[in-house]
Order: structure tokens, then C-alpha cells, then sequence
């Protein structure tokens, strides 16, 4: 079974048509000894509705490359296209939720969701708006915390108000930078199950950064895995062949699951191992 498909060259193919396009990007920093390159030659096409985790060592570039898409930083060079429309800014058709929750500490669940709807969507009627962060809440079990303010919920919780929140602005693209990395395990795999439940049900496209490659192999289509930094490339985008809807369990108990699994560890750890970077 081919499970492996590389993908390190700059001269990839680049389907124009797919839904999210990354093409031939790059970024250069300029720093007093000369210029620093994180990302050299990145090029991703990504199908409308598909899991997407990107993997790799600590400074290979993957919160800068979906900084790119998400459009917070432009690249130096090449550009991203969601649906054919080059990515020059933010905005609410890409949604990011942090690693840190990014919650306003003085509002209550509730009021942190809506106020994103508030921002973009001003002249919806009062009542809709609510019904939308309403709907958001109780899809990831928070409706009973809708007044209680991030001091009063748990990690798990605030991170369930900042995916509510996010897709409740209706997004093409959710983008999930490590969102579970500060969880303890029994609260990061509730969340896991959460989200393969919301996208599920929504069919969102998502491209999400993990450290974890069990967390990858559960929730993803494919893994991109990264080359170490600097001028950091993707290595191999792993095709992940599990069905639909998934079962943790069932998913585990697959011959093929442990296949992929060390194909990514050999990748990680032996291939690219970190301490390899001089």
C-alpha cells in the first residue's frame, strides 16, 4: 500500500482549480547577518472539506505557513488562492483558533462569541445574532456556561468557547494552531472527539498544526510532515486511508494505523531528527 507521497520540490503540481491553493511560497526574514529563510518552495493543493494536520520539529515554519493562509503575514515569495482569490489579509473566511484560548477575560462565554458575530455580520438582526451564539454554544455542550467569564471554565471549556466562536462566523477555512497542546490527555481526547463531531457535521475545510502524530492519524485526510528549519520544505504528505465517521478504537486496533504511525515517527525521528540542525 503506498502510504507515502512526496512532496519536496518546488515545481510541484498545482491543481488551479482546488479549493485552497498554496503555490511555491516562501518567506525570508532580513536579520543584521543577512537574510533568514523559514519557508522555502511550499506548495499544497487542499480540496474543499478536507482534514488537513501539518507535522513537524519545533521552528520548521508551520505557524508561519498557516499565518499565510489565515493571512496574517504575506509570503516573500508565491502566493496563497482560496477559491482562485489570492490571500492579501484577514479575514472572517478564515478563522484561526490559538493554542492559548485569545478569549477577552472581562466577557462571559457567551459574550465572546458574540461579539465576533457582532463584528462581522453589524446589521443582522439582534435576535439572530443571539440565536447564532446560542446554537454555537450548545453544539460544543456550553450552554449551561453561556454567563460564566474564561476565569470561571477550565481549559478544556475555554477552548470549546474559542471553536464555537470560530465557526460560528460560518468560515471556508478553520485553522487550528496545536488548539489542544495545553490540555491534560483525557480533556485533549474529549476535544478531539468534539471536533471530528463538528466537522463532521459541518464538513469545514481545516488545516491544523499537531505535535501529536496519534492526534493526526484520528482526525486527519492527510498529514503534511516538514523538513527541519531554516528553508524548512514539505518532506511527505501522508495519505491517511481510515473511513468515515472514525472510531478511536477501531482506528487503533489497525494494522495499517501502526504502519502509518512509524512511517511518521521514522520521518520525525530518524530522517529528521532535531538534533541533526546544526
Amino acid at each position: 500500500m503506498q502510504i507515502l507521497n512526496k512532496a519536496d520540490s518546488p515545481a510541484a503540481e498545482i491543481d488551479p482549480n482546488a479549493f485552497l491553493v498554496i503555490d511555491n511560497i516562501s518567506k525570508v526574514y532580513p536579520t543584521p547577518t543577512g537574510s533568514y529563510t523559514v519557508l522555502d518552495g511550499i506548495s499544497l493543493n487542499v480540496r474543499e472539506g478536507e482534514f488537513i494536520c501539518v507535522i513537524g520539529h519545533s521552528g520548521c515554519g508551520k505557524s508561519t505557513l498557516l499565518d499565510m493562509v489565515s493571512g496574517f503575514r504575506q509570503p516573500t515569495g508565491g502566493e496563497v488562492r482560496l477559491q482562485s482569490q489570492v490571500i492579501t489579509e484577514p479575514g472572517p473566511d478564515r478563522m484561526v483558533v490559538f493554542q492559548n484560548y485569545s478569549l477577552l477575560p472581562w466577557l462571559s462565554a457567551y459574550e465572546n462569541i458574540f461579539l465576533g458575530i457582532n463584528s462581522v455580520w453589524p446589521n443582522k438582526p439582534q435576535a439572530e445574532k443571539d440565536q447564532i451564539a446560542r446554537e454555537h454554544l450548545a453544539m460544543v455542550g456550553l450552554s449551561e456556561a453561556a454567563d460564566k467569564k474564561p476565569g470561571q471554565l477550565s481549559g478544556g471549556m475555554k477552548q470549546r468557547v474559542c471553536i464555537a466562536r470560530a465557526l460560528a462566523l460560518r468560515p471556508q477555512v478553520l485553522i487550528l494552531d496545536e488548539p489542544f497542546g495545553a490540555l491534560d490527555p483525557i480533556t485533549r481526547e474529549e476535544l478531539q472527539e468534539e471536533l471530528l463531531k463538528i466537522w463532521t457535521e459541518h464538513q469545514v475545510t481545516v488545516l491544523m498544526i499537531t505535535h501529536d502524530i496519534d492526534e493526526a492519524l484520528l482526525l486527519a485526510d492527510r498529514l503534511v510532515m516538514m523538513t527541519n528549519g531554516p528553508a524548512a520544505k514539505i518532506g511527505e504528505i501522508m495519505e491517511i486511508p481510515f473511513p468515515r465517521p472514525r472510531d478511536r478504537a477501531q482506528v487503533m486496533e489497525s494494522p495499517t494505523y501502526y504502519e502509518l504511525r512509524n512511517s511518521a515517527l521514522d520521518f520525525l525521528y530518524r530522517r529528521f531528527a532535531h538534533d541533526d540542525v546544526e
